[in-house]
């Protein structure tokens, strides 16, 4: 029986009626109820503190039954002090866990289900070994998407399975698929591998599935019915019958893994993140997002973000055509990524046996390794001392992740061995201006060290391996949200401007946002369920929009965190003017090539150039009348909701 750790309730009381410092105009709160406050026994919203302690007795219950179930040595009086420390550090978000964590840890689906592999953000999957894995990769990233994390993925099975078909001098073999995520899962796999081993053709019987609209406990919302899994079945049977009697195909590969991601969204999954990794000398892979080419892959060709393998010194010119029409490929330079950590520390080959990375980028990774990552703020400190202090109890939260195993053994062996952790920082541009890149170097350098001094103390007091790799900047969404922080590396598109959320026509949250005054209107495109609040925003004087740098100044900083922070890497977007920086992509990624280890550039569109755009720049003069209206915002009498789990990096969408 697993034992449990209890924050000192004296303790505890102390912050009931502490406000909690939600950033950017309520938005913070808003986005905390929506997507972290998880339904009570009572049937309330845990308020922000009950969130926090969650968090932190889940994290020391992982440290606890880790410690006493290898004899190693439990202090419950030094946990506890440990514990507290943490506990003020989130509340007042100094730090904060990944969105994942704040959704899921402490609760039944890890305590209970042991399902900590939704503790993670992402992964990483190859296919190169397809000839023994057979299904088990794309079926790897339909349970990992199932679990809210999300998967990077790449091509090199191509030409290495021959694709049988199914056998048909054999009666069909009939499948009863149980009411599972696992059955769902299995099912797939079955069906790939009649595919690859010749075995009787398939018919699946779905009648178990619970209907559409039924709950789904644990993990939150409600069934799909079976409709998604039969269009699945339907769909990767089409894909395969027509590769059949020939090698599997680059484009079968991301053809299959797209459509597991398309049905994973609608089977009540809000979103779903991929990222897949070719061969920027096919010209297959390179079209596989042309649909004029390829006009059957519209349906599902947006469920992933695709990128190359570029090599060092490569001719970039065809790429960055590419990337002037609609932002992709992206760059991930596997070379760099095996061979550094920080860049400014040398070859090392430490990571050697890296495959590929997560779907924003900020991670390198094995084949079936996954990533915890969590999220500081230096410009939320007073003092450096004070930020390496902060430094601990991230790291701590992030090593204590590891502990937890996964259902795949291909994964556990991973990461038993490498420990891989990603201590990211966020509200850069807000350093920037306020301190310089001068201190930023400084509080950088030194806070790595420290991180790379308590890797040694705690891997020995954990008795585990030190960590492979400790630092990297993710591109943060809704976490940076919470804490009034700018995203990762990224500067804002302007000081001032509208915000908008969706949620559902019949969100309890709404009663409240309207009695606060915000603005609320039917959701373009979905009026009949959905509604999109506007919240007003000033991210602070002083602070440069993302218009005003140029290319190469987003190259260079994406360069100076890969060289004085991130030993993983940095997740970084370039926007660019279209029309007058196209031309100087090409000379950016000669030039950075040694100094980075993924980039992905983005074409600048008009703000307004969609209906109810997620962002909208407005002028001092609006954000002031927008504001005045505003009312103090109180969730205090609503009545119960649970949050609706941000998945995978904890961003509305990956940047890139």
């Amino acid at each position: 029986m697993q034992q449990k750790f209890k924050l000192s309730q004296a303790f505890i009381d102390k912050y009931k009626r502490k406000k909690a410092p939600f950033g950017f105009n309520g938005l913070g709160e808003l986005v905390f109820m929506r997507t972290y406050s998880r339904l009570k026994d009572d049937g309330k919203n845990e308020k922000w503190w009950e969130t926090v302690q969650r968090v932190v007795e889940g994290t020391y219950t992982m440290q606890m039954n880790w410690i006493e179930s290898h004899q190693l040595g439990w202090n419950p009086w030094r946990a506890q002090k440990s514990a507290q420390e943490m506990f003020d550090r989130i509340f007042n978000m100094k730090f904060l866990p990944p969105g994942r964590g704040l959704w899921a840890m402490g609760t039944p689906i890890t305590e209970e289900r042991n399902l900590y592999a939704a503790l993670n953000n992402c992964a990483f999957v190859s296919t190169e070994t397809i000839k023994d894995d057979g299904s088990k990769p794309f079926t790897f990233l339909m349970d990992a998407s199932m679990l809210g994390v999300g998967v990077g993925f790449d091509t090199k099975g191509a030409e290495k399975i021959m694709v049988k078909g199914p056998t048909i001098k054999r009666e069909p073999d009939y499948y009863k698929i149980p009411d599972t995520r696992e059955g769902w899962v299995d099912s797939v796999a079955a069906l790939i591998d009649s595919y690859f081993y010749g075995t009787p053709e398939l018919k699946f019987d779905y009648s178990s599935i619970r209907p559409a609209g039924e709950p789904i406990k644990g993990f939150g919302g409600q069934s799909s019915g079976h409709e998604p899994l039969e269009e699945v079945h339907e769909m990767i049977r089409e894909v395969l019958d027509g590769n059949t009697g020939a090698p599997i195909t680059t484009t079968t590969i991301v053809d299959i893994m797209n459509l597991i991601g398309k049905c994973v969204v609608a089977g009540n999954v809000r979103r779903t993140a991929e990222i897949v990794f070719g061969d920027p000398y096919s010209d297959e892979y390179m079209d596989l997002k042309n649909y004029e080419v390829n006009p059957h892959r519209d349906q599902y060709g947006w469920t992933s973000n695709n990128s190359i393998f570029a090599e060092l010194g490569m001719d970039y010119s065809e790429a960055c055509k590419r990337i002037s029409l609609n932002g992709e490929p992206g760059f991930a330079w596997l070379e760099n990524m095996r061979g550094y950590s920080r860049m400014k520390n040398g070859h090392d080959n430490k990571d050697h046996r890296a495959a590929g990375g997560n779907p924003c980028l900020e991670q390198t990774l094995e084949s079936y390794e996954l990533c915890c990552l969590v999220e500081t703020f230096p410009y939320a400190h007073e003092s450096l001392d004070d930020y390496k202090r902060t430094l601990k109890y991230a790291y701590l939260y992030a090593k204590t992740v590891t502990l937890g195993k996964t259902h795949w053994p291909e994964t556990n062996r991973v990461m038993l061995r490498n420990r891989r952790i990603g201590c990211s920082v966020s509200g850069v541009a807000q350093f920037l201006t306020y301190r310089g890149v001068g201190e930023l170097r400084e509080w950088l350098e030194s806070g790595y060290d420290e991180i790379q001094r308590l890797d040694d103390v705690y891997s020995d007091f954990l008795a585990i391996p030190k960590s492979i790799k400790t630092t990297s900047v993710k591109p943060s969404g809704t976490v940076s949200l919470l804490a009034g922080a700018t995203p990762g590396v990224h500067y804002p598109e302007s000081r001032f401007y509208i915000r908008r959320m969706r949620l559902s026509n019949q969100s309890e949250l709404l009663q409240p946002l309207e009695a606060a005054g915000y603005k609320i209107e039917p959701a373009f495109g979905s009026e009949d369920s959905t509604v999109c609040v506007e919240v007003p925003i000033d991210v602070g004087g002083g602070i440069r929009t993302a218009k005003e740098l140029t290319v190469w100044e987003q190259f260079s900083l994406a360069a100076f965190m890969q060289r004085h922070w991130a030993d993983n890497q940095v997740s970084c977007t370039v926007t660019f003017d279209p029309a007058e920086e196209a031309d100087q992509l090409e000379q950016c990624l000669n030039y950075f090539q040694y100094q980075l280890k993924g980039i992905s550039c983005l074409p600048r569109f008009d703000a307004g150039a969609y209906k109810q755009m997620p962002y909208e720049a407005i002028d001092e003069k609006k954000y002031n009348k927008m504001s005045k209206k505003l009312k103090n915002l109180s969730f205090a009498k609503m009545k119960g909701e649970d949050a609706e789990a941000e998945k995978f990096c904890d961003g509305d969408v990956c940047i890139i």
